[in-house]
């Protein structure tokens, strides 16, 4: 029909009238499913909200879920002139004259971005079909998906389609208000009432130009824009935000000089409940799935995943009941010690004079204040002694209290905290997470997150080491001093450590006595044997990946690790020599039940059968050779019935700074850590500090419960019988010694303390049994 238009440029002109009408009804049918999903009409007048996902243990109970926060939808005369003003004039200054795209606006955008000046041409109809219907995600996709310029192409043309939809159903304030409740702020903040809570605890009506401008510049990128994270660069954007007010008549002169002028003033004293069943499961699950859900285009909080989880319910509960238990005791003895005497000490023993204020520089506020008063102490420290009222953690429940910030930090910084994680080896599967004694109070996860001098438990690596090179648990030391001449970054370095009780026995030992012992002097002698860069391989290779230094007190653990790397390298041992990728997550589904992925255990073998089961005979010898370290378990009586064994390790870091204890039972490996957060604040003698008075009772006491319940699937029962055979001589009973000791378990090397996590620099003259 296009041969009877004579007029070939109006012919030309038809024909890509049709063609773009034709693009369009093939983007609007689908058409062969090239083009993806795109909102239809009732979707339009019936905007879905995104759908959380849940979380489930292994035997089927919700533990937390993941959504967005209530937005708490506002009006538009809810919303303040202000942030309409804002939003217009830095987004779409045109809005209230195009019907749903500016292809003014479009076209010079493309100019702009031809002369290098990038910049967006999407209208605020345009962003919010975007934001509300997610035209761009893997939904809406379809096979054009694959094709770069066209999926472009296609997306583009989709936002316009849903735009003129949305233009067609709602009028201008309301296509504003739903802008408004829907998008992003950052901060896990979404919908303009939370972020005006969140950021100046105002409700939308009550902002002004400058609080209104700087909300609104977090649009453009809510990270680099962030108030909290980074206010000079939100000042900036804020006044660029309010030039644009000015520019359209939206703000005069007068205001615009006075607005410009202000401070940011944040407030951020608004507390909303929005756990959602919060835990720390919950957010190791989340980084966890993080990896997984960005390879394949999910979102927690918007995709109604299920997520089944390894945790054991009912271990879980007793892990929890066990930490309460056992760190509301270790609290008592700590403030007993320590009483109304600040806690926080250098390696000598002596009050760090300036850790209140360096405390304080590291609140993310400390920034804000400093601009707020143009860097005056005296305000600063006003403020932070100004006494307010708060709801804080106690052992006996929530507590309100009249604190200062001052006060806050002093109080918090004395309470001590842990970290948790039992596995099964022969599944991979994590059966007990707990990454602190609340996580309300204390976000910060010590399972993975936190990371610690291991002290003692780092031995078995070296023990390790010499079995799988030659040596037998029988091969025999003697307990004496040891001097081993190193090299460490160019400088010539002596080590010499000493035992935890400064003595030497001079008696010959076998090395399942002295690792179950923990003679430091032994250990040292073992690591100049097989070399300490060997060490260094076998933790590695058993799953440690954290970088080690290769230095002789590697061997006793003056490096940091997480409780999740010991427990996974320990792992090694329970499961024939094979590591294990330990599985949080075995299964994630969509709402209606169909599986998205299953998750199957990664092993690689590492070492032999053999070594593996010698290392279990090797960490039995904490129970039952002399001065063992875990003899403090026989006074749990639940733990001993049918013969039952139990292996494990102490370890104590330098000033009593770090306690921990990996317990393993033929099922199960468990590892436990107790600390302060801060390293400058720690117990002050071997009697109170050291992980076989911190850590250990937390194992000893989660196992009885475990033991006693004949639900938890998990019995009494010897260690396994070898898997192969065994070459090498283990069978060489210690000789039972009256000697008047104390079997203790400490490195002594000097303390980090700092705040945070640790220093890379260690002195290398250290003591550890």
């Amino acid at each position: 029909m296009f041969r009877r238009i004579k007029n070939k440029y109006l012919r030309y002109l038809l024909i890509f009238i049709y063609a773009v009408i034709i693009f369009f009804c093939c983007i609007e049918l689908n058409f062969l499913w090239l083009f993806g999903y795109t909102p239809d009409m009732q979707d339009i007048k019936n905007p879905k909200l995104s759908v959380g996902s849940q979380v489930y243990t292994a035997d089927g109970k919700l533990i937390g879920e993941y959504y967005r926060e209530n937005r708490s939808p506002v009006s538009y005369k809810e919303i303040s002139p202000s942030l309409v003003n804002a939003l217009v004039a830095t987004e779409d200054v045109r809005f209230y004259k195009h019907g749903a795209v500016d292809f003014f606006s479009f076209f010079t955008s493309i100019l702009s971005t031809a002369k290098g000046d990038k910049r967006g041409g999407s209208t605020i109809t345009q962003q919010l079909a975007k934001n509300l219907y997610e035209t761009r995600k893997r939904t809406s996709q379809g096979l054009l998906k694959h094709v770069p310029v066209i999926r472009t192409l296609v997306f583009k043309c989709k936002e316009w389609l849903t735009a003129y939809k949305l233009e067609h159903v709602y009028n201008k304030q309301e296509i504003l208000t739903l802008y408004l409740n829907t998008v992003p702020f950052g901060n896990n903040s979404f919908g303009i009432k939370t972020a005006t809570l969140k950021f100046f605890n105002k409700t939308p009506d009550a902002v002004n130009p400058a609080e209104a401008a700087t909300l609104i510049g977090m649009l453009k990128a809510t990270s680099t824009y962030n108030p909290i994270n980074n206010p000079d660069k939100s000042l900036d954007r804020r006044n660029t935000v309010l030039s644009q007010m000015e520019k359209y008549n939206y703000l005069s002169a007068a205001d615009y000089n006075t607005y410009t002028k202000m401070p940011i003033g944040l407030n951020l004293s608004y507390v909303e409940d929005d756990s959602h069943g919060d835990s720390y499961i919950r957010e190791a699950v989340e980084r966890w799935l993080k990896k997984w859900c960005h390879e394949n285009d999910y979102n927690l909080y918007e995709d109604g995943l299920k997520i089944y989880t390894t945790i054991d319910s009912r271990l879980q509960q007793y892990a929890e009941e066990a930490v309460a238990e056992k760190m509301k005791m270790l609290q008592k003895r700590f403030d007993g010690i320590w009483g109304k005497t600040n806690p926080w000490r250098d390696s000598k023993g002596k009050e760090i004079k300036d850790f209140l204020p360096k405390a304080e520089q590291h609140l993310p506020i400390y920034k804000l204040l400093v601009a707020k008063y143009h860097g005056d102490i005296n305000q600063i420290n006003q403020y932070f002694e100004k006494p307010k009222r708060m709801t804080v953690f106690t052992w006996n429940g929530e507590k309100d209290t009249t604190f200062s910030s001052a006060d806050s930090i002093k109080y918090y910084t004395r309470i001590l905290n842990t970290g948790m994680m039992t596995i099964e080896p022969s599944t991979g599967k994590i059966k007990v997470w707990v990454g602190g004694i609340n996580h309300k109070y204390f976000n910060y996860d010590h399972v993975n997150q936190s990371k610690r001098q291991a002290g003692s438990t780092f031995k078995p690596f070296a023990y390790l080491t010499a079995l799988d090179n030659g040596y037998s648990p029988c091969d025999t030391f003697i307990d004496k001093p040891v001097s081993i001449k190193y090299n460490d970054g160019g400088k010539d370095q002596v080590w010499a450590p000493n035992n935890a009780d400064f003595k030497f026995t001079y008696q010959k030992m076998s090395l399942r006595w002295a690792m179950g012992k923990s003679v430091n002097s032994i250990t040292a002698q073992v690591t100049e044997k097989v070399g300490w860069d060997k060490i260094v391989d076998y933790a590695h290779k058993c799953g440690i990946e954290s970088p080690l230094k290769s230095v002789p007190s590697v061997s006793l653990g003056s490096n940091d690790v997480s409780v999740y790397e010991m427990v996974r390298a320990y792992s090694t041992f329970l499961n024939k020599g094979e590591r294990v990728d330990p599985l949080l997550v075995t299964k994630i589904t969509d709402q209606n039940g169909n599986i998205l992925q299953e998750f199957a255990l990664k092993t690689e073998r590492v070492i032999s059968e053999e070594v593996a089961w010698l290392m279990l005979y090797m960490f039995r010898g904490g129970m039952e050779e002399p001065d063992g370290t875990s003899l403090a378990l026989w006074e749990y009586p639940g733990l001993w019935k049918k013969e039952n064994q139990i292996g494990g390790k102490t370890g104590t870091s330098s000033d009593y700074v770090d306690g921990w204890y990996m317990g393993i039972t033929k099922d199960l490996v468990t590892g436990i850590w107790v600390g302060a957060d801060d390293r400058s604040v720690h117990f002050t003698t071997s009697e109170s500090g050291e992980g076989s008075h911190t850590a250990l009772p937390i194992f000893g006491s989660f196992m009885q419960r475990v033991y006693a319940d004949p639900e938890s699937g998990y019995t009494y029962g010897l260690f396994p019988k070898p898997w192969t055979t065994i070459t090498k001589n283990y069978d060489c009973p210690s000789p039972r010694l009256k000697v008047d000791t104390t079997a203790t378990d400490s490195l002594d090397m000097p303390a980090d303390t700092s705040r945070g996590e640790p220093l890379p620099e260690l002195k290398q003259a250290g003591i550890n049994q």
